[in-house]
């Protein structure tokens, strides 16, 4: 099946008005025609603004269950439109871009841009370890692993690059 036809198998059947689905595809996001990851990865931007101030157990603990519900959210979403890791489902996008954001070095416009670069650029080239994850893990845990250690990737090299700049 080609890239356009698995697109268009997962557009039949995803459902923004099913609140599993909404969450699965980023709030619509990866809806896109264009870049869905890229553009789930921009998304989760504005949601990390609103609660990026919790105290860092809180802030983890928030992680913990987005990632959980995740895997839920992307497997269910996965079954119900028979596809499996489509590019439309971004919240292991969502999670992993929080995840990296938490090691910018302090807040500004920069830093995020930075950070947004770095896990996009570990998303999508997908090196070892994770490319292993992404192509040998399947169900939802699958869909949110390769995006968890891309963002651990990220986040190693956005700490660096905070603590050599300064």
């Amino acid at each position: 099946m080609t890239r356009k036809n698995k697109s268009s198998n997962f557009k039949q059947h995803v459902r923004l008005t099913n609140p599993v689905h909404f969450l699965a595809v980023g709030l619509g996001s990866g809806m896109s025609p264009i870049m869905p990851g890229t553009m789930g990865s921009l998304m989760a931007i504005p949601l990390w603004l609103l609660f990026y101030q919790l105290i860092p157990i809180l802030y983890w603990v928030l992680i913990v269950v987005a990632f959980i519900f995740g895997c839920f959210l992307c497997q269910k979403t996965s079954d119900d439109t028979h596809t499996h890791d489509s590019g439309h489902i971004v919240w292991d996008e969502f999670v992993g871009m929080w995840i990296t954001l938490f090691f910018i070095p302090h807040i500004s416009m920069l830093w995020i841009v930075i950070a947004f670069i770095i896990f996009r650029f570990f998303d999508m080239v997908k090196p070892w370890p994770i490319r292993w994850f992404d192509q040998k893990v399947s169900g939802g845990f699958g869909i949110m692993i390769d995006d968890v250690i891309a963002a651990i990737f990220s986040s190693i090299v956005v700490y660096l690059l905070g603590f050599w700049l300064r």
